[in-house]
């Protein structure tokens, strides 16, 4: 009787369905973390040496958000053209000249405009050519300014206002000549465009929030007070939303007096189900 009741107490509990598809999900997030990080380490190797850690973060995550923003428009316009019946259709494959006619329609829904020649894929397709060695520079400053420009009259103006201007493909700090420049360009161009991301909208993990703090988590302590004052590690903001949560099982409001991009509010919002309110103080660029 008492072996039995060892049995009994030792045996493990199974695990619920739920249990293991959220473990599942959490195993999934980890890995395409792991994967995101290794990709940025190695566009950090192809630019070691030339460009510093702070200036570095703007151009991963400058060329990130181009990347991001093509794909975005192009899944949008293919979507509506394929519920119109145009099932082959592919927005990447147009001709510039076809894409203007929905120009204006496009900008008031999304906000921006790309011309299939100026979108990220097209680039990256460019890219292996000598060719390309020549111009990208200005290839990639037109594009920018371009998009930028597109949103002009728009609600979204002021969100794209300036919005490259960390991404300088003339800097010397790419190279003393203009291919050397190119020819980093390039290792940039491929390390994002070899990162798996799938489907803008369908990541499980944050992409780019993921990439920004992975990106100061590495330099923010070398750029001194500039870096780490507006940087909260997300195990930190982890620990205290969950001191935060004890014993409670609805949470009406948020308030983080030092609410950035990715810290305590945002950890908070995204690990709750029954948060009612949800607004920061302020707009943060």
């Amino acid at each position: 009787m008492i072996l039995w009741n060892l049995k009994k107490i030792t045996k493990k509990k199974k695990k619920s369905s739920k249990e293991k598809s959220k473990r599942g999900i959490n195993n999934s997030n980890k890995r395409e973390r792991e994967e995101l990080h290794h990709a940025i380490w190695s566009i950090a190797n192809d630019l070691r040496g030339s460009v510093d850690g702070w200036d570095f973060k703007q151009y991963v995550l400058g060329m990130l958000f181009y990347r991001y923003i093509s794909e975005n428009i192009t899944e949008y316009i293919n979507k509506n053209e394929k519920e119109a019946g145009n099932e082959d259709f592919d927005y990447a494959s147009i001709d510039d000249d076809m894409a203007i006619s929905i120009r204006q329609e496009i900008v008031e829904s999304k906000g921006f405009f790309i011309l299939p020649s100026q979108l990220f894929e097209n680039i990256y397709e460019q890219v292996s050519t000598q060719e390309s060695l020549e111009d990208l520079n200005e290839k990639l400053e037109k594009i920018f300014k371009s998009i930028e420009e597109s949103a002009i009259g728009s609600k979204s103006e002021e969100n794209f206002k300036g919005l490259f201007d960390n991404i300088d493909v003339n800097s010397n700090k790419l190279g003393p000549t203009v291919r050397k420049r190119n020819e980093r360009l390039v290792k940039l161009i491929n390390g994002i465009a070899g990162m798996k991301l799938g489907s803008y909208k369908h990541n499980s993990i944050d992409t780019f929030g993921d990439a920004y703090e992975f990106l100061m988590g590495i330099y923010a302590s070398n750029a001194g007070k500039s870096g780490g004052e507006f940087f909260s590690p997300q195990e930190v903001s982890e620990l205290l939303t969950k001191i935060t949560l004890v014993g409670k099982t609805e949470v009406n409001k948020v308030y983080d007096p030092a609410v950035g991009s990715r810290v305590i509010i945002m950890t908070t919002a995204c690990s709750s189900d029954r948060i009612r309110l949800f607004s920061p103080l302020q707009k943060n660029k």
